[in-house]
């Protein structure tokens, strides 16, 4: 009869102590939640762009790529390549640069008034010049609004480790 009780007690604090580590979650859960910092309007219209912009290179959509491209755009690849807005659509209509697939990890936005940053993390598929290559990349994306509409200024992008 001395055993049932002992097993009662243990139950007992077993209980107590799931509760606590229960509570315990819940808590790092809505302080997770709190930190997360809130997207604007704004900021999601820049991050759908920016996809947007990832989807027309992939299908070759240049007339609505060149929309959104500034006429003084820089565009770097993860090599050190370096391309101008002209030369970015040539080398998607020639072939030379295909975007095969690009699959986002993570993107996030900083505004600053009439400029927008995006820093992202992604996995690209491209061919380049027939040769395919799959690679990790981080990348910035510098967006400017300018007569009410947000262009992208310039990208650079670099391995991931």
């Amino acid at each position: 009869m001395n055993a049932l009780p002992m097993l009662l007690f243990k139950v007992y604090f077993q209980i107590l102590s799931m509760r606590k580590s229960l509570a315990l979650l819940i808590l790092l859960c809505i302080s997770f939640i709190h930190e997360m910092p809130a997207q604007s309007p704004t900021d999601q219209q820049i991050l759908t762009l920016s996809k947007k912009k990832f989807d027309w290179m992939i299908h070759k959509n240049v007339d609505s790529l060149a929309l959104v491209l500034d006429n003084d755009l820089r565009y770097v690849h993860s090599n050190g390549w370096s391309e101008t807005k002209q030369e970015v659509l040539d080398d998607l209509l020639s072939g030379k640069l295909n975007y095969v697939a690009v699959d986002i990890h993570a993107a996030q936005v900083r505004l600053y008034e009439q400029t927008a940053i995006v820093n992202g993390t992604g996995k690209f598929q491209v061919t380049m010049n027939g040769n395919p290559l799959t690679i990790e990349l981080g990348y910035t994306e510098v967006y400017v609004k300018r007569q009410g509409k947000w262009l992208l200024a310039t990208r650079h992008a670099n391995r991931m480790p």
